[in-house]
């Protein structure tokens, strides 16, 4: 039994949530009061983590921590499609990595501007909200110039794959920390087609596709 230890709200726990609805896995979930309860910070689960950041991951004995470093593990495990990480393909796992390091510049931005406005966290909120819009306008420009050339997704794969679960949470949340995205044409479009991939789940604040445009 894979358990995941969770905060509902937190996009980074969302990411897991994510691929575990991908690959059919249906996990133990334990809560973690992140806010108000900074449960995180608590003696029996900083013995899980001692950074004292969520998510963190059990199964068959191994414990592990980072978003990032549980969507590989998971997706090398689990994915019998060998999709979502392809494993054998160096050219390929070498985007994907680049792209999650781009997922933690989002998180240590947009996120940050989030936990700002949201939960009152005391971080240079312009500085956030300026580092976030660059990260915007890098990959709004990398996916219009995608769709150019017939791409769908971050990476040059035919799939989605880990680097577009690792980068949408946050992306998707981005609105809740005073980052608008009506700028970003590609990301838009980009969001609706992640909504439209089979097993796709919500969270608060992540809202279902909407009716199919006509051609």
């Amino acid at each position: 039994m894979i358990t995941l230890y969770d905060y509902e709200l937190s996009g980074n726990c969302y990411k897991l949530r994510l691929l575990m609805g991908f690959l059919g896995i249906d996990p133990k979930i334990v809560p973690v009061d992140f806010y108000p309860g900074r449960e995180h910070k608590s003696d029996w689960f900083l013995k899980l983590n001692p950074l004292g950041q969520l998510p963190v991951l059990e199964d068959d004995g191994l414990l592990l921590r980072d978003a990032q470093a549980i969507l590989v593990y998971l997706a090398a495990k689990y994915d019998k499609s060998n999709s979502w990480y392809p494993l054998g393909n160096p050219a390929l796992l070498g985007e994907i990595s680049q792209w999650l390091a781009f997922a933690d510049g989002i998180t240590g931005t947009a996120s940050a501007a989030r936990l700002h406005d949201a939960l009152f966290y005391d971080f240079d909120i312009e500085a956030a909200r300026a580092g976030a819009h660059r990260l915007f306008r890098i990959l709004d420009e990398h996916l219009w110039f995608g769709e150019q050339e017939g791409r769908d997704w971050i990476c040059s794969a035919r799939q989605p794959t880990l680097a577009d679960i690792a980068c949408f949470p946050y992306v998707m949340l981005s609105e809740e920390g005073g980052i608008p995205r009506q700028d970003y044409p590609a990301i838009r479009r980009w969001c609706d087609r992640f909504k439209r991939i089979s097993g796709f789940t919500v969270m608060s604040g992540v809202f279902p596709a909407g009716p199919a445009q006509a051609a």
